[in-house]
């Protein structure tokens, strides 16, 4: 096997072939500038290996002892910056492979046998996303106890809630604070099923076929934290189901932030006035001094294109690609790293913007009523009388095009009024014609009542209590 050419480069191929790579191919083939991050999961996946091939007899137990202590040594030099890769390396395992060498001479060539970087590289990718699917969870969760905090202050705050952007019916602002966390722990979910699918090892498939040397994979699998070893060998090092999933969850959560952001760029607008941004969490204008820009909010929105965009890439990338391994797959590393550093900058910014804000409760309360929002509640009542909702909302639509005409809220039509609109409508409807009685309503399981809001804040506290202890768990071998 060719370990070195003449430039002193090593290279993990290349015995069948006369010279080096064109300039133009080891420039296109290049990787170890973004799989370097990959290296400690590799040198992981490396002690297992060794002792596996020690249990196969293809390593003495001093070979296996100096091996581990070379990979032990090897990663506190690559921890500290003492080792690094250089422009020479292909990808981390050549560079890994290197500093191998270096420390033990052709004793540390024989680590390669049984495993290809086929078979490598989709081990240590899915050793990374487990590791940090959790970091992405933990991040997750300290929004969500934010929004939760500022709604357990929030739950008999009154608020106009919104459909189409136009005012719809009274709401308290917990509990809309509370919708925000829903889709949170629902991708807390998706994490935590998406990591019982990743919890597989295709260690020991070799580039495709598996390998004729006696290892194990199943003992690899255990050490290295997954449940068990790859089915098949050929799928193990195709399938990137997990890095496509891993990419579909970080998408949704740019979603889920998109449309919380969107909604804190409308609380924080004058037009609305309901919440203001701490100092810390907004910026300024360079031309005027009386901006307070919630920037934050918008790069949430923004940074959802990018997330969305590596899930597309992928699975465009994907598409059509015959079995096994092709060199295409290199591209499915940039995208889940740049998800996982985009959601590990913008999860605490925006924690820290929610937790800081001052919701303006004065301002909120007065807006509830506006644009007619106790409209429902006259149809309702209208309905407790025994009028079939159909012309419950006839009769409550006539009130409103009156008191629209007349610019006048609802409860300022006249008692004669009322009668001239339908026989239906007595004074006694004045009872719900108040925001507070309206909430107070709302007494079914989920609604927007006090005593519902305050079953599901109860509810939403312990998910995130259970979330927080899966979020830490350590699946990784260190």
């Amino acid at each position: 096997m060719n370990v070195s050419d003449s430039e002193g480069a090593t290279r993990l191929w290349g015995g069948r072939f006369a010279g080096g790579p064109a300039e133009a191919l080891a420039r296109l083939s290049v990787s170890v500038q973004f799989d370097w991050r990959l290296a400690p999961y590799d040198l992981i996946g490396s002690r297992a290996h060794a002792r596996v091939l020690a249990g196969a007899g293809l390593l003495d137990p001093e070979e296996l002892g100096q091996i581990l202590a070379a990979l032990d040594d090897l990663d506190s030099a690559c921890a500290t910056g003492e080792f690094r890769p250089t422009v020479e390396d292909e990808d981390v395992h050549t560079a890994l492979e290197r500093g191998l060498l270096e420390r033990l001479g052709t004793l540390g060539g024989k680590l390669r046998a049984g495993r290809s970087r086929n078979d490598q590289v989709a081990t240590d990718l899915r050793l990374y996303l487990r590791d940090h699917a959790r970091g992405v969870a933990v991040a997750l969760i300290e929004l969500a106890d934010a929004l939760t905090e500022q709604a357990e202050r929030n739950v008999d705050t009154p608020a106009p809630g919104l459909t189409h952007v136009q005012h719809a019916q009274p709401v308290s602002f917990g509990h809309w604070l509370l919708a925000h966390v829903q889709p949170l722990l629902r991708d807390l979910e998706r994490l935590r099923d998406w990591d019982g699918r990743a919890a597989i090892s295709p260690l020991g498939s070799g580039a495709l076929a598996g390998s004729s040397l006696p290892l194990d994979p199943a003992a690899v699998a255990k050490e290295l934290g997954f449940q068990a070893p790859a089915p098949n060998s050929m799928d193990a090092v195709a399938d990137r189901d997990f890095v496509a999933e891993f990419l579909f969850v970080t998408a949704l959560i740019g979603v889920h932030l998109s449309r919380l952001g969107e909604e804190v760029v409308l609380w924080t607008s004058t037009e609305f006035g309901w919440v203001e941004l701490d100092d810390a969490f907004a910026t300024g204008s360079s031309i005027m001094p009386q901006k307070k820009n919630a920037d934050i909010a918008e790069l949430a929105r923004g940074k959802s294109g990018r997330l969305t965009g590596g899930l597309v890439a992928v699975l465009t990338m994907l598409k059509g690609l015959p079995l096994t391994y092709d060199r295409d797959m290199q591209e499915d590393k940039e995208p889940v790293f740049d998800a996982v550093e985009t959601l590990r900058l913008l999860l605490p910014a925006l924690a820290g913007m929610i937790a800081t804000m001052t919701v303006r409760v004065d301002r909120l309360a007065a807006a509830a009523p506006v644009g007619f929002s106790l409209a429902t509640e006259v149809a309702d009542w209208l309905v407790r009388k025994g009028v079939p909702f159909r012309d419950a909302h006839e009769i409550t639509g006539q009130l409103v095009a009156l008191c629209s005409a007349r610019e006048c809220e609802l409860e300022d039509v006249s008692d004669e009024d009322l009668k001239v609109i339908s026989e239906h409508l007595d004074p006694s409807v004045r009872e719900v014609l108040t925001v507070s009685s309206a909430l107070a309503s709302r007494t079914t399981p989920g609604s927007t009542g006090p005593g519902p809001v305050a079953e599901q804040l109860a509810l939403v506290q312990h998910r995130l209590d259970t979330w927080r202890q899966w979020a830490i768990e350590k699946v990784v071998p260190r």
